[in-house]
């Protein structure tokens, strides 16, 4: 009769453990994504790297277009009560720069965005980005659009800059045609 060692009988309930843990940890999204939030259509493609995997995803704030008397618009995208995109929209007077000074505490690593598919000026940061693009239109002269992420985001940061930059450069042409910009 052979003796059963204590490697023997470990190793197969260790790895049975591991794949029960994988699989009730799986997860994955059970949550469907709108096809617009905050009164602006999104693009599922570009805001994929954002979401994480949850059972709800909630969009929360005002809408970025219908401000009423207010000149600010925020909205935030959150799945399982984590934030993963802040939007925010500002109906300004003039162009701001984003590179300029005063600017810089809203960023980390920042650096210009360029070669916008539209007029105006921007940044990408290790998390967000900001845009002041021109509108001419019907509710206003100027906007200014910030994107963030979360500031407890992993993963790789030039991805994630990346992202955020493709994001916006998606969602800023979808802003100014919900506010009916003519520039």
């Amino acid at each position: 009769m052979r003796a059963i060692t204590v490697r023997q009988v470990a190793a197969p309930i260790l790895a049975c453990g591991l794949a029960l843990s994988l699989t009730a940890c799986g997860g994955g999204r059970e949550y469907t994504v709108p096809d617009k939030a905050c009164g602006v259509p999104l693009n599922k493609k570009e805001l994929d790297p954002f979401l994480v995997d949850g059972e709800k995803l909630e969009v929360a704030g005002r809408s970025l277009i219908d401000t009423g008397t207010k000149t600010h618009g925020q909205c935030i995208l959150w799945v399982d009560g984590w934030r993963v995109l802040d939007l925010q929209i500002e109906k300004v007077d003039k162009i701001y720069d984003p590179m300029a000074p005063l600017e810089d505490f809203r960023f980390k690593n920042r650096e210009k965005l360029k070669d916008m598919p539209f007029p105006g000026l921007g940044a990408v940061g290790d998390f967000n980005s900001m845009v002041s693009t021109t509108c001419s239109g019907p509710s206003a002269d100027h906007i200014v659009v910030y994107v963030s992420t979360s500031l407890q985001s992993d993963g790789d940061v030039t991805e994630r800059r990346k992202n955020v930059e493709s994001f916006t450069l998606d969602f800023v042409p979808k802003v100014k045609d919900a506010l009916q910009c003519t520039a």
